[in-house]
């Protein structure tokens, strides 16, 4: 009868160890780069739990919806021979049992678990907005949004309600193909950047043609327009043939559903080596973790590192020695501005932005190198498992939580 360890190797109740399966719940960025560098190690078992059979560049969405791009990768070109890619979707972890139950009845099994779900769009809070809005950070929202697009007029306004980085690379990439775009903003446009990265970014909106309202709330959302309601508090109807929700993201409630501890958004709630606080099996990578109470900002930039931090807990656990605790840092924020500019914003290592800002047309190859680089770091891992390498912050304390907005 076969026996699990809570923290060192696997046995199989006779003298020598059994080998271990690693499951990895989710293939975004976290969890394929966490897949790669486990095998690593030669006498593992790696299993990916995916909904889609294809990566999805979520950094390129905006250009799925315009037309100037597709995001869609094939997992044959990302994942190492030995892991095993499994189409479905997790619907609930049975902690007591160490299985992974699957939407349509099927269970696998594991010894350890890396929790990598991600996060999805967050539906705005009024009424119609469910009904009319669109909510933009899945691959399916994308392709349902280019198909309204096609099918409306041209000359027709889009609204697009959230003014972080979705929101503002969403405006600029439809206004660049040659759309009408209104941005609505709470605050002002891209609001972590730094002051001068947000004034360089407000005017190529501009320049774009994009109709800005600052210091606007959507009020309600109608099939062919939108209630404001401004800083004075004046109420108004804008007329439009799409309105897109980008005001925010949350994170699949599968731990939650499971039992596990998570934060107020359902994040999974961890210790510094990225450690379920309930079960040192499971591990968490990526937007759905909470290390400490203090997560990191919601990014790909984010992603992949912890999706390593989280194989390195694994393998140090499998091999029984002690884990290393996080030590993440940032380097900036990157934010495309259509085909043709970007806003780069240099930061501190804790994520609070510097005054250092690069844009134009320079800026947008540094966007696109980086968008390119994501994939590489994947594919290198692929190659050569236990390669990546990423910056080291320090002090954890100060860095900026993941509440703004995904990139």
């Amino acid at each position: 009868m076969r026996t699990r360890s809570q923290g060192g190797p696997v046995s199989n109740g006779r003298s020598e160890p059994r080998r271990p399966t690693v499951v990895v719940i989710g293939g975004g960025y976290a969890g394929t780069l966490a897949a790669n560098r486990l095998t690593s190690v030669d006498d593992i078992d790696v299993v990916l739990i995916n909904p889609r059979p294809h990566f999805v560049e979520r950094i390129r969405l905006h250009q799925v919806i315009a037309g100037s791009g597709t995001a869609d990768v094939g997992y044959d070109t990302l994942l190492h021979g030995r892991v095993r890619l499994m189409v479905a979707t997790a619907s609930r972890i049975d902690v007591a049992a160490g299985t992974v139950e699957l939407a349509g009845g099927d269970h696998i099994s594991y010894d350890y678990l890396v929790y990598a779900v991600g996060s999805r769009g967050r539906p705005l809070d009024v009424p119609g907005a469910r009904e009319h809005g669109y909510i933009f950070a899945e691959w399916e929202d994308a392709q349902i949004l280019r198909e309204h697009l096609a099918a409306v007029a041209v000359s027709g306004v889009v609204t697009i309600v959230g003014g972080g980085s979705t929101g503002v690379e969403v405006s600029a990439e439809l206004a660049e193909s040659g759309r009408r775009v209104r941005l609505i903003c709470a605050g002002e446009p891209a609001p972590t950047l730094s002051e001068r990265g947000r004034r360089s970014t407000r005017r190529v909106l501009r320049r774009l043609g994009v109709e800005i309202h600052e210091q606007t709330c959507v009020t309600e959302v109608r099939r062919e327009s939108v209630l404001v309601v401004d800083r004075d508090g004046v109420v108004t109807e804008l007329p439009g043939v799409a309105t897109v929700i980008t005001a925010g993201f949350e994170v699949p409630d599968l731990a939650r559903r499971s039992g596990l501890t998570t934060d107020d958004l359902g994040r999974l709630s961890t210790d510094e080596t990225l450690t379920s606080v309930d079960d040192p099996r499971i591990v968490a990578a990526g937007d759905a973790s909470a290390p400490s109470g203090h997560p990191l900002r919601m990014s790909c930039q984010a992603a992949e590192p912890l999706g390593a931090q989280s194989a390195n807990t694994i393998l140090s656990r499998i091999a029984g020695t002690v884990p290393t605790p996080l030590n993440q840092a940032f380097v900036g924020q990157n934010v495309s501005l259509g085909r043709r500019r970007a806003t780069i914003q240099l930061s501190r290592l804790d994520d609070a932005p510097r005054r250092l800002v690069v844009s134009g047309r320079f800026g947008a190859s540094i966007k696109e190198a980086i968008c390119r680089g994501t994939l590489w770091a994947i594919r290198r891992e692929a190659r050569r498992p236990g390669s990546y390498t990423w910056l080291r912050g320090g002090d954890r304390a100060g860095v900026v939580g993941a509440d703004t907005e995904r990139r």
